[in-house]
């Protein structure tokens, strides 16, 4: 393998490694890429063990909705496989780098393909808890109007989850039925939590225990739980549409621009002839 192949599988390496800890560590952005790697070794069970890694990955494949889908031993099995897989290439890869760069590639290429499974779930746990946070102010609507019709909360929860569709859907109909097979309801909702983190599941879970428990209006703590959601969902558009600018401006500027120069350079150029046939 030649030294510009090795250069670039050294250069993927880094990159999926760095986008992995990317992903692991995307729920805590206000961390450092130190603490964002101290969170993937506390979630891989160092140092507690293996016991603390099969939580963690347990946990991981919950959040992505996988469960009952994908085993812990389909997701072992593949970051097996596809650390085998980027030692083999490592090991055929690194003779041809050049200098330390072998080092790189040796190291690199497993580790890639050990944390890529794990990244992967994490991607999809965080787009599915996009799309549930997205569908949350309509169910808290429709759940505030149950409540002040005078139903409970696990009748408006189970009227939710059989009407709607999408990760919330799914997410209150595991409530419902824990409910419907005795669990108590703040047991309920604290599995609710975990399988959702996040302020906006947490807030929901709150608002019910503590309608359940002080007897305070469940409709007005949801109407008003509603409403600030929609208004977070419309500030991070605005700040989407406020970053978006700059980058359409740079496209513009390196794309657009110089193209438009070649083709009038191009007609220029076809055409010099007659232009400077008068000189």
């Amino acid at each position: 393998m030649s030294a510009g192949a090795s250069s670039f599988l050294a250069a993927a390496a880094v990159l999926c490694v760095c986008a992995a800890v990317r992903e692991l560590g995307a729920a805590r952005a206000g961390l450092s890429l130190v603490g964002r790697i101290a969170i993937l070794l506390q979630g891989y069970g160092w140092p507690q063990g293996g016991v603390a890694f099969g939580d963690s990955l347990n946990r991981r494949i919950v959040r992505a909705g996988l469960y009952r889908r994908v085993s812990i031993e389909a997701v072992l099995f593949a970051k097996l496989g596809g650390g085998l897989a980027g030692l083999l290439i490592g090991v055929i890869a690194a003779p041809a780098a050049p200098g330390r760069l072998s080092w790189l590639v040796l190291a690199g290429m497993p580790l890639a393909g050990f944390v890529g499974p794990d990244a992967l779930l994490e991607r999809r746990a965080r787009r599915r808890r996009v799309r549930l946070v997205a569908a949350l102010p309509d169910g808290l609507d429709l759940l505030a109007v149950s409540s002040a019709s005078g139903r409970g909360a696990g009748t408006g929860l189970r009227d939710l989850a059989i009407s709607s569709e999408g990760p919330l859907a799914t997410e209150l109909g595991m409530t419902v039925a824990e409910l419907s097979c005795g669990a108590p309801q703040e047991e309920a909702l604290r599995s609710l939590r975990e399988r959702v983190p996040g302020t906006e599941m947490a807030a929901l879970a709150a608002a019910m225990d503590r309608s359940r428990r002080y007897g305070s209006p469940l409709a007005d703590q949801l109407r008003r739980q509603a409403t600030s959601l929609r208004q977070d969902q419309r500030r991070m558009l605005e700040e989407r549409a406020a970053r978006a600018a700059p980058k359409i401006q740079l496209v513009v500027a390196l794309v657009l621009v110089p193209s438009v120069l070649l083709m009038i350079v191009a007609g220029l150029a076809a055409n010099a002839d007659s232009l400077l046939g008068g000189f």
